[in-house]
């Protein structure tokens, strides 16, 4: 399974979608528990994936570097702001798998989200990592926001030619609905921002290298072979947070919420929590359920900003995978002439941390 290892709560930065720092009753900001107690955890799981993740896990880079060196992991990854990437030895940074990187688009979003200097900060880190010798996939993970420009945003990143991958999350049912006035017409801007997208991966198809856009590249693969799938993220299935506290929660954004806590690293065995909080309906109830998986659970939980709300969001989602699936005759096509390779639509090998559907 993949677990998400919460280093810290703490944050450098207080972007505008987020807040910065969590400061959450019975929650501690650092880790209070033995390692010992988390070494005996992972053990028992006959495949563990590590990601790192906080607040900002390398404020806390000493426990990193503890845990890759007395975690028995089949990989470690790291979802990081990385503002301190620097700080991590180059011998540990060539063994992480994946490094995700939170960054939003060109540097007026990304500082107009995060913080002036962001930009340029991150990118000055992120080029040090390869000039290091970090080979590992470099996603670009975006928090597509109200300022945001889905079709700029992602392209841009791509064509900095620094990121394998972009991914992104919507920021929404985190705020309150009546903050949002313009929630509806920015769906609409990103349902039209996705078909221009959709695009230009059909034109990258055609050239035998598909972009790195995440959500189409899974979602095609799984058009393409008919396979079923769960929430894509893995929460409550296959991927668990273990928090500062070492209490084990289905994913690490809600640990205040009741359906969040599975057990803990002291009396918990992975084989228990394995498959303990399936979604739930709507979702069941959705003729696309084995395409898109379930989209969120914490979502799918909550129901945060009501049912319409909800509708809406998956309405987008629908949209993306409906569009995606007319290029199946054309990727099918491409592959039996040899323009595509067999693999270039498997991604992730493993739970690398990224929700695939955004």
């Amino acid at each position: 399974m993949q677990y998400h290892v919460i280093t810290t709560e703490n944050c450098n930065l207080c972007c505008r979608y987020c807040g910065g720092t969590r400061n959450i009753p019975g929650l501690p900001l650092d880790i209070t528990y033995p390692m010992e107690e988390l070494i005996r955890f992972i053990s028992m799981d006959p495949d563990p994936v590590i990601g790192f993740y906080g607040g900002e896990p390398l404020m806390a880079t000493d426990r990193v570097l503890e845990m890759m060196d007395t975690l028995p992991a089949k990989t470690f990854t790291l979802q990081t702001n990385a503002l301190l990437l620097d700080r991590l030895p180059d011998d540990y940074l060539k063994r992480l798998h994946t490094i995700l990187v939170s960054i939003d688009g060109p540097r007026e979003i990304t500082d107009h989200n995060r913080g002036a200097g962001t930009y340029d900060r991150v990118m000055r880190n992120v080029l040090d990592a390869k000039d290091r010798g970090y080979s590992g996939d470099l996603i670009a993970r975006m928090a597509f926001s109200d300022a945001g420009d889905i079709y700029r945003d992602v392209m841009h990143l791509l064509r900095t030619g620094i990121f394998d991958h972009v991914h992104w999350q919507l920021d929404v049912f985190w705020s309150d609905p009546d903050s949002r006035p313009d929630i509806l017409p920015w769906l609409d801007r990103y349902d039209e921002g996705l078909l221009s997208l959709i695009e230009e991966f059909a034109v990258s198809m055609r050239s035998g290298e598909p972009l790195g856009i995440i959500p189409f590249t899974p979602v095609m693969k799984t058009l393409i072979s008919g396979e079923r799938t769960h929430i894509r993220c893995g929460s409550g299935i296959d991927s668990f947070s273990i928090m500062t506290s070492g209490e084990i929660h289905a994913c690490p954004i809600a640990p205040d919420l009741p359906y969040s806590r599975v057990g803990s690293i002291s009396s918990s065995l992975p084989s228990e929590i394995a498959g303990s909080r399936p979604v739930g309906p709507p979702c069941t109830e959705c003729d696309i359920l084995d395409i898109c998986g379930g989209r969120c659970l914490y979502s799918n939980m909550t129901m945060a900003w009501g049912r319409g709300l909800f509708d809406r969001v998956c309405l987008s989602t629908r949209r993306m995978i409906e569009n995606i699936e007319k290029l199946v005759p054309l990727a099918l096509y491409l592959l039996d002439e040899g323009v595509l390779k067999e693999c270039c639509f498997d991604y992730s090998e493993l739970n690398n941390g990224c929700e695939i559907i955004p």
